[in-house]
């Protein structure tokens, strides 16, 4: 195999295991949210013990990339592409962790009835789903139009987010028995809008390997 094969099989090795992380970390945060609706602690264990698979694969992008640099020595958009592979890979495995998160409240809650029906938590939750599978494939296509638009879609999560806290605390001071559960349930906003800030980290990383330069899609 020449040099520059070698080098475009890794490259598209590194591209299918993004892939492959992005579509279990969305997996992961619909399932986790399901988990939370239904108080299904055993679907939330199930969940946590497959992160694990995440971690791995995050493992051999490190891997593979680093094998690269060290036998390709690639420049330019190549080396960038391969940066942003371990970048995107580190914000998909943080992503990971925090559906984790939101299923490890889903145990905490585990013989409670909900002290109310969840509308907001799963609307955040299915923006953020669609930010994930499109901050993926503005990877995938090098699509910069499609990478801007996660600080658009982060704005409105960001928006959810404050509604949900509002509502939460007037709930807490009419009824101080909700206040644990309530905390818990903010503590789930909170953890579905660090995914959303993941998922527009990830639209930045595709505007510098297409452009070379650092945006910052939040300004």
């Amino acid at each position: 195999m020449t040099k520059r094969r070698e080098l475009d099989h890794g490259l598209e090795e590194l591209n299918e295991l993004i892939i492959d992380m992005g579509r279990r970390v969305e997996t992961a945060l619909k399932q986790s949210i399901e988990a939370l609706e239904k108080v299904d602690a055993e679907s939330a264990t199930r969940l946590i013990r497959e992160d694990k698979e995440l971690n791995k694969i995050e493992e051999k992008i490190s891997e593979i990339g680093s094998r690269l640099i060290a036998t390709q020595q690639p420049v330019a958009k190549d080396l960038r592409r391969i940066l942003v592979a371990f970048k995107i890979a580190s914000d998909l495995e943080r992503m990971g962790d925090l559906a984790v998160d939101v299923a490890k409240v889903v145990i905490r809650l585990e013989g409670q009835a909900l002290i109310k029906p969840l509308i907001d938590l799963p609307r955040m939750a299915q923006i953020v789903q669609m930010m994930t599978y499109e901050s993926i494939q503005s990877y995938v296509q090098e699509n910069v139009n499609m990478a801007y638009k996660m600080a658009k879609d982060d704005d409105l999560v960001d928006a959810l987010y404050a509604q949900i806290i509002r509502e939460l605390l007037t709930i807490m001071m009419e009824d101080p028995r909700t206040i644990s559960q309530a905390n818990l349930l903010s503590f789930v906003g909170r953890y579905i809008e660090r995914f959303a800030d993941h998922a527009t980290n990830i639209g930045e990383s595709v505007v510098y390997l297409v452009t070379g330069s650092r945006p910052d899609l939040n300004a």
